[in-house]
């Protein structure tokens, strides 16, 4: 574009923006103080430095706030400034000098723009916005953008007079107006005579100067219906894949090996003994013993021929604080760290293999479970369609390292012992090793959460795959892995199947992001964020306590006050809500690189490098209390997968099984409904009154999908009749017997539209 052409263009859109009719001056202005994050519009390029080891040439910049008052804010900061660009779903925030009306807000009078990826390439896709909060206090206006945006890609925040302020007069923006009609270039080219010394000082800054640029560049595409611009703001969002897919070609240049530790035929194998490592130490008292729930291995009996037990080397890319250190996303290296040995759990089909091995689907086990759980329930129905499965702990998962899994004969006579792989440790130095424990980054590091545990576990998987595609493990083959994962290891599987492209087709089963939108949301997990909150200096929790009877013995209570996806705009009464805000805001910017929602749209309409499009399903159930349904519907909207997602009507299960024994007695009924009212497991359920049939069907949904290599989704509807019991021995069971279902449909393939936002619960 010729210098000419653009100071014209510059001159026109200046000239317009002074077009308001002066019946509309207004009292209210929008904001522009680019010397600040809250009295300008947000996020904002303005915050960087050129940083061209990043995908973006960007990296943040944020100013820290007083680190004696706000020490925690000040560690998030200093996580934050690693980053190459800004959140993928921002909060967006536009400061005001006064009221507004909140009922002028919507995506015709505040709204993006895309208007570039790096690459030179220019858009005019309009975004618009969702989740609205106007905050009286801060005379600022919240929002979350309507999509999920594309990583490292340029896009305009436009704030138009469309919006009103409380007198219904459309907002000002004289700030906006001086900066944009400020001389580009400082050499009197509009016939103005500046003040040389006055326009050094405020050019001095040479990111300013270049910001002003990127914003008259993005306003050059902009269609406002008319309306004209108050405010608005240039901002990158950052790269969410870049350092998977290093780790990725990192793992794939290496040689890698599997070890078949032991291995026993199922007919001599009555019981596995889990000896697990709760607590530091070899005392008795630092084990658990529990049971592998072996009787699922005969869902479809004699379907498993072989229980085997191996281990490989994993490079492992976490330091001792559980984070993968920031390296830049275009030119960096990730650094091996050290190496984890990780042992797998294998159950073979019985009968002959085929000439190439059986197929084999890895599976991803859930939060707080471990391979010894999940994998050994979906491995029967797998096996009867011949397909093996394997299965890994999840990084902190599993235990201690000194567990191990004891092989008892049907007469409970040992016949063998190997090591567990448990991968957790005591991280927090009270001696217990949690379920979880070392999953998760802590102290300084605690907003990274379990974002870099999350792609460690996929870049194990990716190990795995690895070998089993060169090397092998004997009886696979290794040109055919499959991918299923329940809850957290549907979380990881959605990454895990973008990133890697030898996986022929994948299952996630009941996935969600992001991490904190999980946790907010979810009654399960709820705590833990407000603990968090708790635990920040200053503290953020708005609710005061409440005594529990369980250690710690108070629970923290929270208000955030963020409306749902398409409800009505929120005006905030809540003190302290807005830091709370913020503090999910950072904490879910952050975590990006490790959120199935950043993935999803790679999993088909965005294909990252080398890594073909493959066939998968989606599966979630209505009202999930773990991982609620508009956690799932961000991943289904990013990926604009709503045609590949199987929904289970968990409602209508519940609502059959109360109107089937409607001559029971209320108490009777709820002892049957209460374990089927979070279906979140509903994949692995089957030793639950009615919900065995479903689970079932589900398991049978994905199996038939691997068989045929993702060719055939089908619907495993109609259900019925469904039997009360897993096991129904005859007669009354205690003082009842329950009624039988069916037929029943549970399962819409695909999901409904639209797509279910609300809790459900």
């Amino acid at each position: 574009m010729s210098p000419q052409y653009r100071r014209f263009v510059v001159l026109a859109v200046g000239f317009l923006l002074l077009l308001t009719p002066l019946a509309s001056a207004a009292a209210v202005e929008a904001l522009f103080d680019l010397a600040s994050t809250v009295r300008s519009p947000f996020p904002s390029d303005r915050f960087t430095v050129f940083d061209h080891d990043h995908k973006t040439g960007l990296r943040v910049s944020l100013p820290k706030p007083d680190c004696a008052v706000r020490p925690t804010d000040c560690a998030d900061v200093d996580v934050i400034n690693t980053l190459d660009g800004f959140n993928l779903q921002p909060r967006l925030s536009i400061p005001f000098s006064g009221s507004i009306d909140v009922s002028s807000v919507s995506s015709s009078t505040v709204f993006l723009v895309r208007v570039g990826d790096g690459h030179g390439r220019r858009s005019r896709h309009v975004v618009g916005i969702n989740q609205v909060v106007w905050d009286p206090a801060t005379s600022t206006l919240h929002a979350e953008s309507d999509e999920f945006l594309d990583q490292h890609t340029r896009y305009l925040l436009v704030v138009t007079d469309g919006v009103l302020d409380s007198a219904r007069r459309p907002v000002g923006g004289r700030a906006f107006e001086n900066f944009l009609g400020d001389d580009r270039d400082g050499d009197g080219e509009d016939g103005r005579d500046r003040d040389s010394d006055h326009r050094r000082h405020r050019d001095s800054d040479r990111r300013l100067a270049a910001y002003r640029e990127e914003l008259r560049d993005a306003l050059e595409d902009v269609r406002t219906r008319g309306r004209h611009i108050v405010a608005a703001s240039v901002f990158t969002t950052q790269s969410a894949t870049s350092v998977l897919e290093k780790l990725r070609d990192t793992i794939k240049s290496m040689p890698a090996s599997a070890t078949l530790v032991a291995s026993f035929p199922r007919s001599s194998v009555g019981f596995i003994q889990w000896h697990r490592q709760t607590k530091v130490g070899t005392a008795p008292t630092s084990f658990t013993d529990t049971f592998l729930p072996l009787p699922a291995l005969d869902i479809f009996p004699g379907s498993v021929g072989t229980i085997a037990f191996g281990k490989f080397d994993s490079p492992d890319f976490e330091t001792t604080a559980k984070i993968i250190p920031a390296i830049g996303t275009l030119t960096g290296a990730p650094a091996v760290q050290g190496t984890n040995t990780l042992y797998f759990n294998l159950f073979v089909p019985a009968g002959s293999a085929p000439a190439a091995g059986w197929p084999v689907a890895i599976f991803g086990h859930g939060f707080t479970d471990s391979k010894q759980g999940a994998p050994v329930v979906v491995a029967s129905t797998l096996a009867a369609h011949g397909i093996a499965t394997i299965a890994i702990n999840v990084v902190g998962h599993g235990g201690g390292a000194a567990g191990m899994l004891n092989i008892l004969s049907p007469t409970f006579v040992p016949i063998g012992s190997v090591p567990d792989g448990g991968r957790g440790f005591d991280q927090n130095g009270d001696g217990n090793i949690d379920s979880t424990e070392g999953s998760s980054a802590v102290g300084a590091n605690a907003i990274v959460g379990n974002r870099d545990g999350l792609r460690q576990t996929v870049a194990d998987l990716m190990q795995l795959v690895h070998i089993l595609k060169t090397s092998g493990i004997p009886g696979l083959d290794g040109n055919r892995i499959y991918y299923a994962g329940q809850s957290f290891g549907g979380i990881y599987g959605v990454k895990f199947l973008a990133v890697e492209p030898d996986v022929r087709a994948g299952v996630p089963n009941v996935p969600g992001g992001a991490i904190i939108e999980i946790a907010r949301l979810s009654p399960s997990f709820r705590p833990l964020v407000a603990y968090a909150l708790f635990g920040r200096i200053p503290q953020l929790h708005n609710l005061g306590t409440i005594p529990i009877p369980t250690p710690p013995f108070f629970l923290p209570l929270f208000n955030e006050n963020i409306p749902l996806r398409n409800q009505p705009p929120v005006i905030n009464t809540v003190p302290g809500a807005m830091a709370i805000q913020e503090v999910i805001e950072n904490t879910e910017w952050v975590s990006q690189a490790g959120n199935p929602v950043a993935y999803a749209p790679h999993l088909r309409k965005q294909p990252l490098d080398g890594v073909a499009p493959r066939p998968f399903i989606i599966q979630f159930a209505k009202g999930d209390q773990t991982v609620p349904n508009p956690t799932a519907t961000a991943i289904l909207r990013a990926g604009d997968i709503a045609d590949r997602a199987t929904f289970f009507r968990d409602d209508l299960l519940v609502n059959a099984v109360i109107a089937a024994n409607s001559a029971l007695p209320p108490a009777t009924v709820a002892t049957l409904v209460n374990p089927l009212r979070n279906p979140h497991t509903f994949l692995t359920n089957i030793a639950t009154n009615y919900g065995n049939v479903a689970a079932i069907a589900a398991q049978q949904q994905i199996a038939t999908f691997f068989v045929t290599d993702g060719a055939l989704t089908i619907d495993p509807d109609p259900l019925g009749p469904i039997d009360p019991l897993p096991f129904d021995p005859p007669g009354p069971i205690g003082l009842f017997d329950p009624a039988p279902i069916g037929p029943i449909s549970l399962f819409e393939v695909p999901v409904v539209l639209p797509l279910p936002e609300a809790l459900n619960f």
